[in-house]
């Protein structure tokens, strides 16, 4: 059984923030082929499609494609805020290693 990725209450906040529902928005992370490491997350705000996993709070939604899911089971969407700036991270269990600034990952 695959367990889906988890999201904090900081990305869904976050995503309250800049009004992604209310534009009829959601936050879409896939994972595709390329990177420095092989995989690489992508990204961003997204209508939903019917095929996506939704994961709801607070009002907002976090969408995964179902080729991507199996890449993200068991991982942790966040929202950081550090000196070099503020952005979406997967803490992700499958990954054996990943590159500097964590959007491209190896398994």
């Amino acid at each position: 059984m695959n367990l889906p990725p988890k999201v904090t209450d900081r990305a869904f906040a976050r995503l309250a923030e800049i009004g992604a529902a209310d534009q009829g928005q959601a936050l879409r992370v896939a994972v595709e082929g390329g990177g420095c490491s092989g995989f690489q997350y992508e990204i961003a705000l997204d209508a939903p499609k019917t095929d996506d996993l939704v994961l709801e709070g607070q009002g907002e939604r976090v969408v995964v494609d179902e080729v991507s899911l199996p890449f993200l089971e068991n991982a942790v969407i966040d929202f950081t805020e550090e000196l070099i700036g503020a952005r979406f991270t997967i803490e992700n269990p499958n990954a054996i290693s990943s590159c500097g600034c964590g959007t491209s990952f190896s398994m």
